[in-house]
């Protein structure tokens, strides 16, 4: 089987691990120990921010951002339903309430048009998610959040690699918040971290995620135990050297897919825009004018002939029971509809161009 995605670990990866237990310092109490500071420095260089905080997932950054960007209990949240709940999740482990906005059929990324009828006065963040690995389209948000007096937080969890105008995206946010689980486009196995140009929100983010304490024994603000370990970001600092060719050969494999996928009038191909650049994630297709049976069928084939597609987010987050129950019913044709429709293919670095073709050539074949 074709895994839908597979973290590219190397003896690198491996000798770094084992230098930390070597050395006996596997954490530290304030989340400071040296391999974490030099991935944070290192990560804010990649992003091109001023700071990076490292914490131990990627929903720890998605609350501990919304905790530093100031939300209370009550509070509206408007983010996208066609996502990981996880982002939801956050808002809610955070005290504030989601609002869940319709997406832009083509890019599946919240529709900007959708989020400004959505806002209120008891809207406090706007928190977009980077779907796939292709940006949202910030440029707008952050001009709607400007003019409201809102925060932007960035959920960036899948696009490692992507730019934005043509810049790394991750600065144009008052925050955004990325994730290392295996599935993604670099791993430290689990871990997160939250990029922002905000000196007081960095320094609150670094309090935040252990006890809320800047020295030992002495909180000074309700906190949390989110450190990230040594040998966490020992993997880190490998894989985000590796980063940028991880980041090549996937869109070599994406560039690959649409080429002997273009004559396939039955899909809609996921593809780049004039402002966004994907770091491609997932290649994320849509069966046109099919029903979600004939969508599932075609995937359960695809896996029975060797290929690991799948489907995400076949619930969309407004539509399962908790969110349901506690936030109240919502309409949104497009995200309802994309999730019966969509299915992804693997694109990830360990694809060898054979196997690529393979991916493809199975796909005509069930069409």
């Amino acid at each position: 089987m074709i895994s839908i995605n597979l973290p590219i670990i190397g003896e690198e990866e491996i000798r770094a691990v084992t230098d930390v237990l070597k050395n006996g310092l596997l954490t530290s109490a304030l989340g400071t120990g040296p391999k974490v500071t030099a991935f944070e420095q290192e990560f804010a260089k990649f992003v091109n921010v001023s700071h990076a905080v490292a914490v131990n997932t990627g929903t720890s950054a998605l609350h501990l951002a919304l905790v530093s960007a100031g939300i209370k209990p009550g509070d509206e949240v408007i983010l996208p339903s066609f996502t990981f709940v996880a982002t939801a999740e956050a808002v809610v482990i955070a005290g504030g309430i989601p609002v869940f906005a319709d997406i832009d059929p083509l890019s599946f990324n919240i529709n900007p048009k959708e989020i400004e009828e959505k806002i209120t006065n008891k809207t406090k963040i706007i928190l977009p998610v980077d779907l796939f690995g292709l940006p949202a389209d910030l440029k707008p948000i952050c001009e709607i959040a400007l003019s409201r007096n809102l925060a932007v937080i960035e959920d960036a969890a899948q696009a490692h690699g992507a730019r934005y105008s043509g810049k790394p995206i991750g600065s144009l946010a008052n925050a955004a918040c990325w994730s290392f689980y295996a599935s993604k486009n670099m791993t430290t196995g689990e871990g997160g971290i939250i990029t922002t140009n905000n000196d007081d929100m960095a320094e609150s983010l670094s309090m935040l995620r252990t006890h809320g304490e800047k020295t030992k024994y002495s909180s000074l603000m309700l906190g949390y135990n989110y450190r990230m370990s040594e040998i966490q970001a020992a993997i880190g600092l490998i894989q985000l050297k590796k980063l940028p060719n991880f980041v090549a050969k996937r869109t070599k494999n994406a560039k690959k897919l649409t080429k002997l996928l273009s004559k396939e009038t039955q899909l809609e191909l996921p593809a780049d825009s004039e402002c966004m650049t994907s770091s491609w994630n997932l290649y994320t297709v849509k069966i046109k004018d099919s029903s979600e049976k004939e969508r599932d069928r075609i995937v359960e084939s695809l896996r029975k002939n060797g290929v690991g597609a799948a489907v995400y987010y076949i619930n969309p987050i407004h539509l399962m029971p908790f969110y349901k129950e506690n936030f109240g019913s919502y309409h949104l044709p497009k995200t309802e509809k994309a999730a019966k429709e969509v299915f992804s293919l693997p694109v990830h670095p360990g694809l060898e161009e054979s196997q690529v073709e393979f991916i493809a050539e199975t796909l005509i074949k069930i069409l």
